[in-house]
């Protein structure tokens, strides 16, 4: 999402593979093969697809160019001037790069099917790189002989092609069109502003003389009209993805979205046991950074059994590139949803649950496996076995095995930050390696979170926030809100300190500490109920009585 809650990327993303873990104590075993294709392969789906459309584009694409290739050799002797000449030698470049592609796609060279984008760009840019010099050069042609040639036509069948046959979002759908929109409109500017002939001849007749204007009305429409294409596309094969099943599952609705993709509740045909599926959107699979944090949250998620911990029953990816994971469907509603609608919690009702998180977080911590991304909107307030108020530890997309400094230069090297800002360590601030007392910080922001109803820095951009996890101190809660227990802030604070050795040494000692605080033990299962009876959010309360009853048909 949009806000600084969510999970963001200052400076650039990572550009080396992601370190994958090895013998873990629990493993998960391949999901069957629910789909043609399905298995552990994931970005194969993905650049077949992107291969088949190159492969089609370089085949349509070389078959146009040729023929009026041969057409032009036919009359080669009208050319008469060297920029013609350069023109024709484009001609003949663009077409040999165009049916190279298109043929060696068709016989599955290996390189050519393992950079798909870098053979779009080479297709398509050789293609426009001749088509601006060719509309130079019949725009010249045409003013010394006396008419304007029409060099829109040839722009807009390449943006119509680029727009049908790649596989985009719009937004890089409209960056690609834009240029190409620029590239013609540009050229018919230039020679309208440096060529005598061409400007004499306009600025002569009044009916040429609006010729500027409508070239660059009739691109840009054009690729207005593509993008708008590439989106509806784009939104009805979601909408067709949403009514049909999911390999043994059969998708019901959206239930959120995030930075990593989408949930979807959803059904088992044959148990009719309700879950929830987590994917990356479509339009994301052609991200390698993404599928690989995908496929990493799955694994490291997989690995930890605390019940405290979100449950994987399945994953897989589908033929047409989609990845997904399936979990048990958590009844009730993230810390975040609860502070927003109802306001900040109890503190008791604070050290309930997140001694909770602590403990899921001791079985991860045991593992050597860091969070790094503990936040309200990743843990569950949950109804679980019959009781209220079970906190569920959510979204290992950003788990990291602990390394040591040396180990970490890889994962580090490109000033990346990874995590959500609010929530973020500092030592995760300032680029430094996280161990499981960024954790323990991320936790104490929460607990600050849920006591006050904001996060200890707030305000501004993500880089001042991490400037302020950094560097600041945070004020303290009993400035904020009243009745807050003394020992609660000072386990809050303790957390909350920017030597990470001044904070508790692990989280068993934190939960200890909940536990044993003034109001460590005041908030129990029959308060936990009485609450849910009469709050949450009525609309989530429905859907979670019609699932659980399985009548969500």
């Amino acid at each position: 999402m949009a806000s600084v809650s969510e999970s963001i990327h200052v400076a650039q993303t990572l550009d080396g593979p992601v370190e994958t873990v090895s013998k873990p104590k629990v493993a998960l075993q391949p999901a069957p093969q629910l789909v043609t294709g399905s298995g552990v392969g994931l970005s194969a789906e993905t650049e077949a697809v992107l291969t088949d459309r190159l492969r089609a584009a370089g085949l349509i694409m070389f078959a146009g160019l040729a023929i009026f290739l041969v057409r032009r050799l036919f009359a080669i002797n009208t050319i008469d001037t060297p920029l013609e000449w350069v023109a024709l030698g484009m001609h003949a470049i663009a077409t040999a790069i165009c049916g190279t592609i298109g043929f060696r796609l068709c016989m599955k060279c290996p390189k050519a099917l393992a950079h798909g984008r870098l053979i779009e760009l080479l297709l398509f840019g050789s293609t426009a790189l001749y088509f601006l010099v060719l509309g130079y050069a019949f725009l010249l042609h045409g003013a010394r002989n006396g008419f304007i040639a029409p060099i829109a036509p040839m722009w807009i069948i390449l943006i119509f092609t680029y727009a049908l046959l790649i596989p985009n979002t719009w937004q890089r759908a409209a960056i690609v069109n834009s240029i190409f929109a620029t590239m013609g409109f540009g050229t018919w500017f230039y020679v309208y502003q440096t060529c005598p002939f061409f400007h004499a001849l306009t600025a002569g007749n009044p009916e040429i003389r609006p010729g500027t204007l409508e070239v660059g009305l009739i691109l840009g429409i054009a690729a207005i009209t593509a993008t708008w294409g590439v989106y509806t596309i784009g939104r009805l094969r979601r909408q067709a993805f949403e009514a049909r099943q999911l390999g043994q599952y059969r998708l019901k609705q959206m239930l959120g979205s995030g930075g990593m993709g989408e949930v979807y509740l959803a059904e088992h045909m044959m148990l009719k046991r309700p879950c929830a599926i987590k994917l990356i959107r479509p339009e994301k699979a052609g991200d390698q950074l993404a599928i690989e944090r995908f496929e990493r949250e799955v694994q490291l998620t997989a690995r930890l059994t605390h019940w405290n911990t979100v449950e994987i029953f399945d994953y897989g990816h589908a033929a047409d590139g989609t990845f997904y994971y399936v979990m048990e469907y958590l009844p009730g509603l993230t810390m975040e949803q609860v502070v927003k609608m109802h306001g900040p919690m109890p503190a008791s009702r604070i050290a309930f649950l997140l001694s909770q998180v602590c403990d899921a977080l001791v079985e991860a911590h045991g593992e050597s496996l860091v969070h790094r991304d503990v936040k309200p909107a990743n843990i569950f307030v949950a109804h679980r076995g019959g009781v209220s108020d079970v906190a569920k530890l959510l979204d290992f997309g950003l788990v990291k095995p602990m390394t040591t400094a040396s180990d970490s230069m890889d994962l580090t090297r490109d000033g990346t930050v990874t995590g959500s800002p609010l929530y973020l360590s500092p030592e995760q601030a300032l680029g430094d390696t996280p161990d499981h007392r960024s954790d323990i910080y991320s936790l104490g922001a929460v607990a600050y979170f849920l006591l006050t109803g904001q996060p200890p820095f707030q305000g501004g951009t993500p880089m001042k926030i991490l400037l302020a996890q950094a560097n600041q101190q945070p004020v303290p809660p009993s400035e904020i809100v009243d009745d807050v227990p003394p020992d609660l802030e000072e386990i809050i604070l303790r957390c909350l300190q920017k030597d990470r050795g001044d904070r508790f040494e692990n989280v068993q000692e934190l939960g200890d500490a909940l536990r044993q605080c003034s109001v460590g033990e005041t908030w129990d299962r029959d308060q936990a109920k009485r609450w849910w009876q009469c709050n949450g959010c009525p609309d989530k309360k429905k859907l979670d009585d019609d699932v659980l009853n399985l009548v969500c048909v």
